[in-house]
């Protein structure tokens, strides 16, 4: 079993950053890659970005692509995601997923989800 933290989220405006914190507990070992989603209000779940845990291979939706970056610490079992140039369109609640069985596809954990709003 595999538990899920985030934290970070908030309100912020146009053009602002935020970072959001993934905190992995349980069985780390199993995640070999994390990643982040979002959901917007009336909106499908969509995939954001994700890294590999033992490379430094990282995956972008084309939407945050050179705004946002996803890193890691490997001893604190935890993944970030840097928030930059933030737009309203970016407003969602932002879940952290793992493990992804590939760049965009959700995995089996997820965690309780972090509010991001973006004001214009």
């Amino acid at each position: 079993q595999v538990q899920l933290v985030e934290s970070g989220g908030g309100l912020v405006q146009g053009g602002g950053s935020l970072r959001l914190s993934c905190a992995a507990s349980g069985r780390t070992l199993s995640l070999t890659r994390m990643g982040w989603f979002r959901q917007a209000p009336g909106k499908e779940r969509e995939f954001v970005a994700a890294m590999d845990w033992n490379s430094s291979n990282t995956y972008y939706a084309n939407s945050v692509k050179g705004r946002f970056t996803i890193s890691r610490d490997n001893a604190k079992n935890t993944v970030y995601l840097q928030m930059n140039s933030l737009k309203p369109e970016d407003t969602a609640v932002y879940y952290c997923n793992a493990p992804l069985p590939a760049a965009t596809i959700a995995g089996r954990y997820w965690g309780q989800g972090t509010q991001v709003t973006v004001s214009s």
